[in-house]
């Protein structure tokens, strides 16, 4: 383990144990330097992963602030779009949208996905920031026949608002399967986890009021992130 990751892993702990509280400043870079004995450089490194991880936000001029953990609910049975989580959480959120394609659906692909063998379809890989935090990588395949249009504005804004509202289709539900996932190297560099070996992935097949399968999302969410609820009732 290099310097700087032991640094950051003994900040770390120092803050979650409330040696720094939340809304704090971390000393300076001076002040750190001194009191872990260690170089300027490998304490600039450590305060980058420490933001890179959501512990601190830094304010030029005036250092490195201590920020809140807050896990975001994330419902596992309603099929909530991401843009309307953005608001039912009032989220500081942006959409980065990494690439657009058409391709057609291969044997491992119709597999996967559940699409048929050489169905054309729409390929987007979407990176979701939040709070300044790369958190959730969505990657969906859209049926080109049923979703015979898409830009990246749309897919940066809503694709659930543009096929209700534009396109007339009724999303009616989904099949999702959760697992925990080795991280590939696109994950890595894409969501910022550089320390992490494994993500969350929510994989989604969605299907329209007439039972036609429109969708499938493979999305993978930073394991220290979102928090996945559900509400459970017997049934006499």
């Amino acid at each position: 383990m290099k310097k700087y990751q032991q640094l950051f892993k003994l900040i770390e702990q120092d803050i979650l144990s409330e040696k720094y509280p939340v809304g704090e400043f971390l000393p300076s870079e001076n002040e750190l330097t001194q009191i872990y004995k260690v170089s300027r450089d490998t304490v600039r490194k450590a305060l980058e992963q420490l933001q890179k991880e959501g512990l601190i936000q830094k304010f030029k001029g005036q250092g490195s602030k201590i920020v809140k953990q807050e896990h975001i609910n994330f419902p596992i049975s309603n099929l909530t779009s991401y843009q309307e989580l953005v608001l039912q959480n009032k989220l500081d959120s942006k959409t980065n949208v990494i690439s657009l394609e058409k391709i057609t659906v291969d044997k491992k692909l119709a597999k996967l996905t559940g699409f048929p063998e050489y169905r054309l379809v729409w390929r987007i890989i979407r990176q979701r920031v939040v709070d300044q935090v790369a958190s959730v990588l969505d990657i969906d395949y859209l049926d080109k026949e049923l979703v015979p249009t898409m830009t990246r504005e749309i897919a940066e804004h809503s694709i659930y608002h543009f096929i209700e509202n534009d396109l007339g289709l009724s999303i009616d539900y989904a099949k999702k399967e959760i697992t925990i996932d080795h991280a590939t190297s696109r994950d890595k560099i894409l969501l910022d986890i550089e320390r992490e070996n494994h993500v969350v992935s929510v994989k989604s097949q969605v299907y329209l009021a007439n039972g036609q399968q429109f969708q499938f999302t493979d999305s993978r969410h930073k394991l220290d992130k979102f928090r996945f609820v559900d509400f459970a009732k017997r049934h006499g």
